[in-house]
């Protein structure tokens, strides 16, 4: 029994907090049930940071400190919380009937009061579809836990809990939950690999902001930089602010999930007045024309069919190889590119995913637009991904890195060359349909490419898994950029053993069997529980 106390006493927060909000879930579909339990613990984050100062002010009230003055909070980064809209007076009207109304008044409430986040709360919370016991029950078990304290804010306990309930909700929703989110695993995969430390980051279809909260991450993991900067010297180094190096822009034509990413940013303190919201989207509606970033980082929709090109085809953006050439209008992969080098800064860096049909396709163009990329150097690495790591599509992916100038004075000179990783091999399953990237994974990948861009890397082919190509390589092939075409078989699979693989996939069968056997039992056991009418 000790034993089984201590396990639980040791799981995290995040995860603690989802299992029980999930079980106040019951019927509601998990697509609304997300802004309900996310926009609570907004509340609660913003009501714990509110509280802090204000009884700090209290103390000061002597001086002449006035803890209902707003600007004394917005000093301090911290949002105003008029006293209708604070989680001890919501949490105190947990169990009356109201509670929904009262939550809907408290989000219309801070949002008067604090103009970044007008139009962002949800509001969703009076709706008579939503129990109002289970409500109530979600607000006392979200006020049981303090995230927006100074304490709680160094270790993250918010950010841990956010990003863990988004993960959980797409997992959740499946295909539909894979429009917002991208896998913590990928995102990672492609901040590392481009190290954005400072300037603009863009993200022109940007779900619910991952990309710009794992560059704000990655900085902060890499305070070290700012040391070799000189930084050190002056004796501010450890006083930086991470989000203050870089300015993020984005675009997003989901309002739902536009507020998921205006929530998603401050709660990280990162400025989001430049991530924007349209319903026409960036093609038809480029919010951020003249912008020229240092780094482009996204996942746009797999093979859009539905992008608006035949209005587009005389844009600016298909002239950016220097002629014209103009993206089909049945599928938008080769718009994205084309787009994302048009806000590329002369220095600028891109990665991103895309289906990996885009490495080989001729179609209507296509292969066209993909020659002029290679022959123009400006494809520096391609990354061949392992299936099942995206929820909202079993399509293989693949992730491309574009430079601008490859021969960057800080980096190696690379410009007849592109660097080929196949990673489909890697990876572990978290269920039957999903798998992820481990830590190891990322960093055995992100070390071969910086190995073969950086000056003083120790780079060297591996058969089976990256291989350097010169551009005259890649013509041979008819500009096809599929890693396996280039870095060959993996020694390994000459000793390929057909009994073992057997074995491992008949043992893998069965265990699906067993599992959907479980499951129709489940159902059929829940089905004889239920008492048909007379």
């Amino acid at each position: 029994m000790a034993k089984k106390v201590k396990a639980e006493q040791e799981e995290p927060l995040e995860k603690k907090l989802w299992k029980a909000a999930d079980k106040l879930r019951k019927n509601m579909d998990a697509a609304e049930y997300k802004h309900v339990v996310l926009g609570l613990i907004f509340l609660k984050y913003i009501s714990d940071a509110f509280e802090e100062q204000y009884q700090k002010l209290v103390a000061l009230i002597s001086e002449g400190a006035d803890p209902e003055d707003k600007n004394e909070y917005t000093a301090e980064k911290v949002f105003y919380v008029p006293p209708s809209s604070r989680w001890k007076w919501i949490q105190g009207r947990a169990t009356l009937p109201t509670i929904g109304k009262d939550i809907d008044d408290a989000m219309d409430a801070i949002e008067k009061d604090n103009p970044s986040l007008r139009g962002v709360l949800p509001k969703v919370f009076a709706q008579e579809k939503l129990d109002k016991t289970s409500l109530g029950g979600l607000v006392n078990l979200v006020g049981s836990a303090t995230l927006g304290t100074k304490e709680a804010q160094s270790k993250d306990l918010l950010g841990k809990v956010f990003e863990y309930f988004l993960g959980e909700f797409a997992l959740a929703e499946g295909k539909k939950g894979g429009q917002f989110y991208t896998p913590q695993s990928v995102v990672k995969l492609l901040v590392e690999m481009l190290e954005p430390y400072e300037g603009r980051v863009f993200d022109p279809c940007c779900g619910s902001g991952g990309m710009f909260v794992q560059s704000e991450k990655f900085i902060k993991k890499h305070q070290d930089y700012y040391k070799k900067k000189g930084l050190k010297a002056q004796g501010i180094a450890s006083q930086l602010n991470p989000t203050d190096r870089i300015s993020i822009y984005g675009q997003e034509s989901n309002q739902t999930t536009w507020r998921l990413a205006k929530m998603n940013l401050s709660i990280r303190g990162i400025d989001s007045s430049n991530v924007k919201w349209n319903n026409e989207g960036s093609f038809l509606n480029d919010l951020h024309k003249d912008l020229k970033a240092d780094y482009i980082i996204a996942n746009p929709p797999f093979n859009d069919s539905d992008w608006s090109g035949e209005l587009l085809r005389d844009d600016a953006r298909w002239k950016v190889l220097g002629e014209k050439l103009t993206p089909p209008t049945g599928n938008a992969n080769y718009a994205w590119i084309q787009h994302f080098l048009y806000h590329l800064a002369p220095t600028g860096q891109a990665g991103f995913v895309l289906s990996k049909g885009s490495l080989t396709t001729n179609t209507t163009g296509e292969g066209d637009i993909r020659k002029a990329l290679i022959e123009n150097g400006l494809v520096d690495c391609i990354v061949n991904l392992p299936t099942k790591l995206f929820l909202n599509t079993q399509i293989p992916a693949c992730l491309w890195f574009l430079s601008r100038n490859k021969s960057n004075g800080g980096f190696r000179k690379r410009e007849n060359e592109i660097l080929f990783i196949d990673a489909r091999n890697m990876g572990f399953l978290i269920n039957r349909k999903n798998r992820d990237l481990s830590d190891d994974d990322i960093a055995l990948i992100t070390g071969t490419y910086h190995n073969w861009r950086n000056p003083d890397g120790d780079y060297e082919d591996v058969s089976g898994f990256c291989k350097v190509a010169s551009i005259e390589e890649v013509q041979k092939l008819n500009y096809v950029l599929t890693p396996g075409r280039y870095v060959g078989l993996a020694d390994e699979e000459d000793d390929f053993n057909f009994v073992e693989r057997f074995t491992a996939l008949k043992t893998e069968l069965e265990n699906q069997i067993a599992e959907e056997a479980e499951l129709n039992r489940k159902i059929a056991e829940n089905l004889s529980k239920i008492k048909l009418p007379k």
